[in-house]
């Protein structure tokens, strides 16, 4: 028995409906994900639905495309998503975690990281990693029968979506080929929009259990504690994610990306002030130089009659050569300067 069909039995047992929280992987930061995940656990989570970020997510609202999108400008992709699993199941091994996601990424982690004539990494891989099951939204069960046998294969339970307009005949084969549980879209549209018809879910799940076995969770829609506690009365699992939360966070994200653009206009403007200041001041040093040069030849002969008078009141010091001298002064100055100016330039450059 997997921990997925493990923990929903124990619930039934109980009389209690399993909690299925979203998060996405990598949203609000990069490294915050495994320890979110504890957080949830400790708050009641059941089961964790962890969303593997995407740029093109089909079934996602705009709160869950847009911590999609500001995860994918942090780096995630399959390989970290794996990663934080394994990280979260270095101190939990009994929560379930369900990977929701789309095809295009399992496939490019089949591609980047399978060898010929073996089975499909990723489900190598997320099982190694301590994945329970996997929900592809863009994968039909018309098309996917030989994934659904390697899941199974590596221990992992395939979940299905089915939606009001599902047929019988859909159903059918989805109750089939389905393990873990089933995902009801409880409403036409994508996560987060129009409000649940509590009404409609509750005379849509008798029919599902006529033709699918497993239990059936509902999501999309389920936003807040009251629209829980109402799916709660009729559905097997409530899938749910913390909109409130989630919007917040994009907002406060927006908010400091406008600040950070703000602030790189204000350093370019510095900076193309700073070019047109080293521009104008490098022939400036460059001619200071050349008339102090200029200015010690002139009076080197001064310079030398000076210093031997001294010198020869002192009695004690040799006969300096100030031509040498002023012209080794004067280079190392003209040099420090030129290499000061260069400098400020290359910075007001970056």
């Amino acid at each position: 028995m997997s921990r997925i069909a493990n923990t929903l039995s124990q619930l039934k047992a109980h009389g209690r409906q399993a909690l299925i929280p979203y998060v996405t992987a990598g949203f609000p930061f990069a490294d915050v994900t495994p320890e979110l995940m504890h957080a949830m656990v400790k708050a009641g989570s059941d089961i964790i639905e962890l969303g593997v970020p995407f740029s093109d997510p089909m079934a996602d609202g705009p709160v869950i495309q847009k911590a999609g999108e500001k995860a994918l400008t942090f780096g995630i992709g399959m390989t970290q998503v794996l990663d934080m699993v394994r990280t979260f199941r270095q101190t939990d091994t009994t929560t379930p975690v369900v990977l929701m996601g789309y095809a295009n990424p399992v496939e490019r982690y089949d591609i980047k990281h399978g060898q010929p004539g073996q089975s499909s990494a990723f489900a190598r891989d997320a099982a190694a990693a301590g994945v329970d099951g996997v929900l592809i939204v863009d994968y039909p069960p018309e098309e996917c029968e030989q994934f659904a046998a390697t899941l199974k294969a590596n221990g992992l339970d395939l979940i299905f979506l089915l939606a009001p307009t599902s047929t019988p005949e859909r159903m059918d084969l989805v109750g089939r080929l389905a393990s873990g549980y089933v995902y009801y879209v409880s409403l036409k549209g994508v996560t987060g929009s129009g409000a649940l018809d509590i009404a409609s879910v509750a005379e849509a799940l008798p029919r599902i259990r006529q033709h699918v076995s497993v239990p059936v969770g509902v999501g999309f829609g389920i936003r807040d504690a009251a629209t829980a506690q109402a799916i709660g009365k009729v559905a097997d699992d409530l899938v749910t994610s913390d909109q409130e939360r989630a919007e917040m966070e994009l907002k406060a994200y927006e908010a400091e990306t406008t600040r950070m653009g703000l602030q790189t206009e204000i350093n370019k403007e510095e900076a193309k002030n700073t070019n047109l200041f080293v521009s104008g001041a490098r022939p400036f040093v460059m001619w200071v130089c050349a008339f102090a040069l200029a200015y010690a030849a002139v009076l080197e002969p001064i310079a030398r009659f000076v210093a031997q008078v001294w010198f020869g009141y002192a009695g004690a010091f040799p006969v300096i050569d100030t031509d040498l001298t002023l012209q080794v002064l004067f280079g190392i100055l003209g040099l420090g300067a030129y290499r000061s100016v260069e400098k400020i330039k290359g910075v007001a450059n970056k």
